[in-house]
């Protein structure tokens, strides 16, 4: 997604307890950044925060690391998860707002911090041949994230692009996947509270349908 160079972003983070300045600093020990043992949950291009933060809000037991490469849109994410903590009484304790290349993800997780989930949510689908290994579900970034996934973790997926959805399937099947749940119709599936990103609302209203996918690490 492409965002307006905000000029109060980078400020704003530098303020925010939960924005991490040196992430890689916490490479294999990022429970000392929780400060607590929970299950550690990561969304990579989380964008606009709008999904991490509802996801933080309804698991207060699980923490969050929230990766974006633009500053700018952690800038808006930042917003979004303190207004919605902030009308629900909650302070946030439970998300780190990181700023990182996915394309170096195995710099900045390891497998001693315990990734049981990981969520890639409306990325970009990169339809240009020479492009397609930019996508977070191609096997070159599969392969990134076998590095630091144990056996038994699990990736959600959802996009509304055909294509990206059904070339990302052998993807994970050959990644060393199992594609333990799938659907092309989210919204008319048996899948009972999910959480929509601001894409997935957009797409929706549009007539969009939604194709999900969970991908267990065998």
């Amino acid at each position: 997604m492409r965002i307006r160079k905000k000029k109060w972003a980078q400020p704003e983070l530098d303020k925010c307890p939960y924005f991490v300045k040196e992430p890689k600093s916490y490479f294999g020990r990022w429970k000392e950044f929780f400060k607590n043992d929970n299950d550690i949950e990561l969304e990579v291009g989380c964008g606009k925060c709008s999904f991490v933060a509802q996801k933080a809000l309804l698991n207060p037991d699980k923490n969050y690391i929230a990766v974006d490469i633009k500053s700018d849109m952690l800038g808006v994410g930042r917003r979004n998860i303190e207004s919605l903590f902030s009308e629900n009484n909650r302070e946030v304790n439970n998300i780190a707002l990181v700023a990182f290349n996915v394309e170096n993800i195995d710099e900045l997780i390891s497998v001693d911090d315990d990734i049981k989930t990981m969520y890639i949510n409306f990325c970009n689908p990169w339809p240009k041949e020479k492009h397609k290994k930019r996508r977070l579900t191609h096997t070159t970034k599969l392969s990134k994230y076998n590095t630091f996934l144990k056996q038994g973790a699990v990736i959600n997926f959802k996009t509304d692009n055909d294509e990206l959805f059904e070339e990302s399937i052998p993807y994970f099947e050959e990644s060393g996947y199992e594609i333990t749940y799938l659907t092309r119709d989210l919204h008319n599936s048996e899948i009972k509270n999910n959480i929509q990103t601001e894409h997935e609302i957009m797409f929706t209203n549009e007539g969009i349908k939604i194709k999900h996918l969970k991908a267990k690490k065998m």
